[in-house]
């Protein structure tokens, strides 16, 4: 925490004794061991962890709450790994009702549907048919229409599918993309990095060192990337721990992550939902604000904590801005992988909704760009208005 101001920590709103050790640790800026953070998920005092969360995101980021004019674009959902991704709702097998590939024509006129927009937020399936050739002509022309918007797409696992269908390195693929207007990574496919977890949710996906790799390639090429973690469904809480401390450990070796974003399992219209007996059952407003504090206490190195509000909702997000978050995803636009699996959400939100929920959580809305540069600092609302 190195040049960042001492979290104020208000100890008498702290309940559980067990947490003013690792207040105290937070306070000095010492980095919690995984004992300490495996407490901080077994704790009955979530407001003692918020509290602290709230203290650490004060002093990185005051009150200000990011936000993007983004815009998701799901290019295809047909996937190889349809039958071994059971927590997957959205993955179609090529001649599946539902499948789809957008053609370039589509992907152009999908990203025109949206006057405002500074990202386009670009994830699919692992598709046979869309291989290098198919993302970099995209990739193109998206620029050549919108040479302004930057491109975040294409998670490790895809980028590692790619390279495989292609015959290539990860950093050859990398540098293609690149080349044709590629500018950061999202952090999808991470899930859970324990063996035993990707055994019963995703069988056959990328592995968690292969993950890793991809965006230590990434990275040590100046692409930057957020980073994930699903939770919700088999996991344990060292599941959790153990995957957060890899995060932690690349980003100490290469600084590359701009964003953690905990995403929550929803159970709905997939395999694992049904063998779990979930199906309508969601994660609970606890763990989700439990997590994302977690997550700014956690990693000490990684600046950002985003909440999902298309998962959470977005009245479990607002209170997320107490709980360690400093950035509330952004205007999304046409969301599709998470309402396949039984979102409730709107698939969108209009700027100004983002700025309403912001202003009446006592935050300052900061409409930003994809590195988090301020691009547009909101104005804190009237009293009326608030009211």
């Amino acid at each position: 925490m190195s040049g960042v101001a001492r979290p104020a920590i208000d100890r008498s709103l702290i309940r559980d004794p067990a947490l003013l050790p690792i207040a105290d640790a937070v306070a000095a800026g010492r980095r919690l061991t995984a004992d300490e953070g495996a407490y901080l998920f077994r704790t009955p005092d979530l407001l003692g962890v918020g509290v602290m969360a709230d203290a650490a995101n004060r002093a990185r980021h005051g009150d200000r709450v990011f936000f993007a004019a983004n815009q998701h674009i799901n290019p295809t959902n047909v996937c190889i790994l349809r039958k071994t991704c059971v927590f997957c709702s959205y993955a179609r097998l090529p001649k599946e009702e539902g499948a789809y590939r957008y053609t370039m024509e589509q992907a152009y006129a999908e990203a025109a549907a949206n006057s405002y927009v500074r990202e386009f937020h670009i994830v699919g399936g692992l598709d046979m048919q869309a291989g290098l050739a198919y993302y970099a002509e995209m990739f193109r022309g998206l620029k050549a229409r919108h040479p302004n918007v930057h491109i975040k797409a294409l998670t490790a696992v895809e980028i590692a599918h790619i390279a495989r269908i292609e015959k290539m390195s990860i950093g050859d693929v990398l540098a293609a993309l690149r080349e044709a207007g590629l500018d950061t990574m999202p952090g999808g496919g991470a899930e859970v990095f324990s063996k035993g977890v990707r055994a019963t949710i995703a069988e056959k996906k990328l592995a968690a060192e292969d993950w890793i790799e991809v965006h230590r390639v990434a990275h040590t090429m100046g692409i930057r990337s957020n980073c994930t973690m699903l939770y919700g469904h088999v996991e344990s809480i060292e599941d959790r721990i153990d995957h957060l401390t890899m995060l932690r450990s690349l980003q100490d070796e290469t600084g590359g992550f701009l964003a953690y974003i905990p995403l929550a399992y929803h159970p709905d219209h997939n395999e694992l939902g049904d063998q779990l007996g979930r199906a309508g059952t969601a994660t609970t407003g606890f763990d989700d604000l439990r997590n994302l504090a977690v997550g700014r206490l956690y990693l000490d190195n990684i600046e950002h904590i985003k909440t999902h509000w298309i998962m959470v909702t977005t009245a479990l997000s607002q209170v997320a801005l107490s709980f360690g978050v400093n950035d509330l995803e952004g205007t999304v636009v046409r969301e599709k992988i998470y309402h396949e699996a039984g979102a409730h959400t709107p698939e969108s939100l209009p700027l100004e909704e983002l700025v309403r929920l912001v202003r009446s959580a006592g935050k300052v809305p900061v409409e930003r760009d994809s590195f988090y540069r301020e691009l547009r600092r909101f104005d804190a609302a009237p009293s009326a208005e608030a009211a």
